[in-house]
């Protein structure tokens, strides 16, 4: 049964390497999946528990499920935004939402989500541990509504 989650958020910045770019001058599509991952991994450390500690724990959370739409492209040397959110809490999944957003104009370049599901060491599927959902209740109970 899954749920919605309180609206946890993290925003963290990232300058485009001209790495990022494609022959046309603009961030190659499949590195907005990049920026994804590192706002979840903040979103994590955010709430008190990296990436890195679950897997200690024997769990991790493969990509299930991924949508990106968009709008405007990126270019070298820009700073864009990566806004973060829990959208869905499962038993054995997490939903996250992105936004990304130029941050000299806020102008929105692409949104997406990613749903992943929660793995044991085996590779079984696994409900989410408690360690995670106890960082992500305390948040909410810390974060202002």
């Amino acid at each position: 049964m899954n749920q919605p989650a309180a609206r946890l958020k993290n925003v963290t910045s990232y300058r485009v390497i001209y790495g990022d770019t494609d022959q046309m001058g603009v961030v190659y599509y499949a590195n907005y999946l990049r920026w994804f991952e590192k706002g979840r991994a903040e979103w994590l450390r955010q709430i008190g528990l990296p990436y890195g500690e679950i897997e200690q724990q024997g769990f991790h959370f493969p990509v299930a499920e991924v949508t990106c739409r968009y709008f405007r492209p990126s270019r070298y040397d820009e700073v864009v935004k990566i806004e973060t959110e829990l959208a869905e809490l499962g038993r054995a999944t997490l939903t996250f939402n992105y936004r990304i957003t130029r941050e000299t104009d806020d102008i929105l370049l692409a949104t997406g989500s990613t749903k992943h599901a929660c793995i044991d060491h085996a590779g079984r599927v696994a409900r989410i541990p408690k360690t995670l959902q106890n960082a992500i209740a305390l948040a909410q109970t810390c974060s202002p509504h």
